[in-house]
């Protein structure tokens, strides 16, 4: 579908108030995490355990979503939306009711499945619908709305935290508005004949899966703020209302991030801007670990959301523009694969770092170990431009 069939201001509407559920679903129990520990004290492994109440999500997710893609180019964009809606509703907010972690690792999985339809369904709809600089546009607002969610609902989180640990999941019961809107807004886009899709069957080219493992490394850096930040801003003192706040921060930027994307798009190419967000991350994950206050914590955390906010509508981008129409929603499906999968490995991956030389110091060698591979990036870059330039 080209931009002469674009879709009506409802619908547009309605993909954007979707994207929101996407990034939170995981990371909207993050301010409760520490009461959540306390709690499950007596349940064997609770420490790890309660970090994988947030993450087990964006495994599911990462599972489901090639599943997901197959789904949204078979049989439809919107039927994967309202099926994905609906799960989201129920599995979300029955966290609210269970009071045994193992069933709270369950519906938290089941969150997942809901997820991995609603992100790539909203994504295909995007490419569907756009072509061009309005599909940089448009994907650079999706990523906007989504990092708006953060700032809006992870601070509703903390506060609802102080309250009770369950409160927040009633949060999650957004997604029943979301779902009546996209019955009656949205229409399945017209989509290539089942012979077309047939002939587009091909191997996926190297460069598709580099941006798959690229995403997957991004967001293992990146989700070191909801799943290790709550404990060491607790060392600072603070509280949940602090922690939602503080984390939150991180999407502010990233809302800022993302509506510079098509801006930056026109002026660089896709490499430069790759680069230049994995060096923002660097930097602010290095000023993370070498906070002294909760300010600076803050800063850093800026930084790093103004990064991802860039990065991740590039990425999708790029895959847009690589995918055949008929096969859109398995290769954006990859990308979902790609950043939750980075979501559920980054506390597996960094919990070892944490325990060997703490959480301030895992930030530092991270934030040095991104910059040093955007160095090299971009050196590897200018020396493959030049070549080409002889």
């Amino acid at each position: 579908m080209t931009d002469t069939l674009a879709p009506t201001r409802r619908a547009r509407g309605t993909v954007l108030a979707a994207a929101p559920l996407t990034i939170m679903a995981a990371a909207i129990i993050a301010p409760s995490l520490p009461a959540m520990r306390e709690d499950f004290a007596d349940t064997p492994g609770s420490g790890l355990l309660v970090r994988l109440a947030l993450t087990v999500t964006s495994l599911a997710i990462a599972i489901s979503a090639p599943l997901s893609g197959i789904v949204a180019d078979r049989v439809g964009r919107r039927p994967l939306l309202l099926t994905g809606l609906g799960l989201y509703a129920v599995s979300g907010t029955a966290g609210f009711f269970v009071d045994d972690l193992y069933l709270l690792l369950i519906t938290r999985a089941g969150l997942g499945l809901a997820v991995g339809g609603i992100m790539t369904a909203i994504s295909t709809l995007i490419t569907d619908w756009f072509t061009g600089e309005r599909r940089a546009s448009f994907l650079g607002l999706q990523q906007a709305f989504a990092s708006l969610g953060g700032v809006v609902f992870l601070p509703l989180a903390g506060l609802l935290a102080t309250a009770n640990w369950h409160a927040p999941f009633w949060i999650y019961s957004v997604s029943a508005i979301v779902a009546v809107f996209a019955i009656v807004s949205l229409r399945e886009p017209v989509r290539d004949s089942p012979s077309a899709r047939e002939d587009s069957r091909t191997r996926l080219p190297a460069r598709v899966i580099g941006v798959y493992v690229l995403a997957l490394v991004v967001t293992l850096v990146f989700y070191m703020a909801p799943t290790q930040l709550p404990f060491l801003l607790e060392g600072f003192g603070s509280g949940p209302v602090v922690i939602g706040a503080v984390v939150a921060g991180s999407t502010l930027t990233g809302v800022v991030g993302a509506l510079a994307f098509p801006r930056l798009r026109r002026r660089l190419g896709s490499t430069a801007i790759t680069i230049v967000s994995i060096a923002l991350m660097g930097v602010g994950w290095l000023v993370i670990g070498t906070a002294g206050t909760v300010a600076q914590v803050v800063a850093g955390l800026l930084a790093g959301g103004l990064g991802v906010g860039s990065v991740v509508p590039n990425l999708n981008l790029l895959l847009a523009e690589s995918a055949h129409p008929a096969q859109r929603g398995r290769v954006l499906s990859g990308l979902v694969t790609g950043i939750f999968l980075g979501q559920f490995l980054s506390p597996l991956i960094v919990q070892p770092l944490v325990q060997g030389i703490g959480i301030a110091d895992a930030f530092t060698w991270t934030g040095i170990a991104l910059g040093a591979g955007a160095a090299l990036a971009a050196l590897l870059s200018n020396r493959n431009n030049g070549k080409e330039t002889r």
